[in-house]
């Protein structure tokens, strides 16, 4: 941390110099998005004295087209990405230094000029269940037997979709879309018998206790990336990359290397339910889980792969190819 404790970043303009304070920072602006924001600033702060001042910071809360648009899934109004264009572009014009992100919401290849400076310390992967009042009480053998036959689930993941109705082909599933309090309220309110919500968001938002069912991530792969808080820089700041990343996450590095290089092989749309789950084991190993299915259930596909860490790409991509060959050709098309 020393070489991050050294950086100059200049108080006030300085000609041909880098960036000078208050640093812009660009966010969306829901409540996880904000929270997420304040907690890596917090921690950059700790570690850089100049920073630690209250004016080192100035947020830019930017509407997205995904935050915008509420009553379709996002792969019906243009896919991944949707999150992170307007934020993309505010940095490319010099409107932020640098932006926060869920990395499951951004693209494998980000836009030219646009680099991953760091990535924060993962937080727990696995997708929970939020259970209305109709549901039963659960029961950790059986976590699906609580939800009524042929009720309704709501979710606009395909991923999501296709892995619970592989397992209850009985349930109906309907698009529910906004941040988590918005979700749980719908719930609460009978639209929807259960939904599904990130239990990393839970608890970041110290909501934890409305997970009525934590899913395995053996038996629900997460999204590639999910847990793992991502910062995007222009490519030329080279001053500011340095510093950021002086405070990334190594495990959480090699771990979305594997799972994006995955997807990336894969080159599927938001239509297509696609997992990926990497974990470093003790032994300086990756274990790699791939998942690629149809979205109403009817076929999945899991494979895995193990290897160094310092082969996560290679890992992520061999997977990637191999659940494309074997995967009947309608899945991607």
């Amino acid at each position: 941390m020393s070489r991050l404790r050294s950086l100059d970043i200049p108080t006030a303009p300085r000609h041909g110099a880098g960036q000078t304070l208050p640093l812009k920072v660009g966010t969306r602006g829901s409540p996880l998005a904000l929270w997420q924001t304040r907690h890596f600033l917090s921690i950059v702060s700790r570690f850089c004295p100049v920073l630690r001042n209250a004016k080192a910071f100035d947020e830019h809360v930017i509407s997205t087209e995904g935050d915008r648009v509420q009553d379709r899934r996002l792969a019906d109004i243009g896919g991944k990405g949707l999150f992170a264009k307007e934020i993309h572009e505010a940095l490319l014009d010099g409107q932020v230094d640098f932006a926060v992100h869920s990395l499951k919401d951004l693209e494998t290849e980000l836009p030219p000029g646009i680099v991953l400076a760091c990535l924060l310390q993962r937080e727990d992967p696995r997708d929970a269940i939020i259970l209305g009042p109709v549901c039963g009480a659960p029961d950790r053998r059986d976590p699906l037997a609580c939800i009524p036959h042929g009720a309704l689930i709501g979710t606009a993941s395909v991923r999501r979709q296709s892995q619970i109705l592989a397992m209850r082909p009985d349930l109906r599933c309907e698009i529910i879309r906004g941040n988590i309090q918005t979700r749980l309220g719908r719930v609460r309110n009978g639209d929807f018998a259960a939904s599904f919500l990130a239990l990393a968001g839970l608890k970041r938002m110290g909501l934890e206790r409305e997970a009525g069912v934590v899913l395995e991530a053996d038996a629900v792969v997460p999204a590639a990336g999910q847990g793992i808080v991502g910062v995007t820089v222009r490519a030329r700041d080279v001053e500011l990359h340095e510093l950021l990343s002086a405070i990334e996450d190594r495990e959480a590095r090699i771990v979305a290397t594997a799972e994006r290089a995955l997807l990336g092989a894969l080159d599927g749309s938001c239509r297509t339910p696609i997992g990926a789950y990497a974990r470093l084991r003790a032994d300086g190993t990756v274990h790699l889980t791939g998942l690629l299915a149809r979205p109403d259930g009817s076929y999945l596909l899991r494979d895995s792969i193990e290897g160094p860490a310092m082969e996560a790409e290679r890992l992520g991509r061999t997977l990637g190819d191999r659940l494309r060959r074997e995967a009947p050709a309608d899945i991607l098309a």
